[in-house]
């Protein structure tokens, strides 16, 4: 009795093999977009929180600002950030539309046009982050 593997069965394994993979790495890679994309979207919501409680705890105006490149806040005129992260881009993440500013009062309100939706896309997979004036924000799908 020999021992070993013939062509014809390693053939048959790589085949088998490829199949396998190619139903495995396009259900992979849509999981992969979803959860960038999500996890984006809770970094706009926990930038949104953190400033609200930024302007509540200093007592200022505090301004945040959400770009594809990056998310900080700073009080209202200040040069420097009080914090700063990478935006949805550093995942790969599409941010849709221009840079918007969202101004906090003193006592955690936003003040003028701060109504905003921040639509969120990698692949097939979308969010759109929708925050309200009262500071309410939520996910769509």
């Amino acid at each position: 009795m020999q021992r070993g593997t013939t062509l014809l069965e390693l053939a048959l394994v790589l085949v088998v093999m490829g199949l396998l993979l190619g139903i495995a790495v396009p259900r992979a890679s849509s999981l992969a977009d979803s959860l960038a994309v999500d996890r984006a979207a809770h970094e706009i919501i926990a930038a949104h929180r953190r400033a609200r409680i930024a302007a509540v705890l200093r007592s200022q105006v505090v301004e945040l600002t959400v770009d594809a490149t990056d998310l900080a806040i700073r009080p209202r005129g200040a040069t420097a950030d009080l914090w700063h992260a990478p935006g949805p881009s550093a995942n790969q993440v599409v941010l849709a539309g221009p840079q918007r500013r969202i101004t906090f009062s003193p006592v955690g309100l936003s003040m003028g046009l701060s109504n905003a939706s921040f639509r969120l896309s990698r692949g097939a997979a979308v969010r759109t982050v929708v925050v309200s004036r009262l500071g309410r924000v939520r996910i769509e799908p």
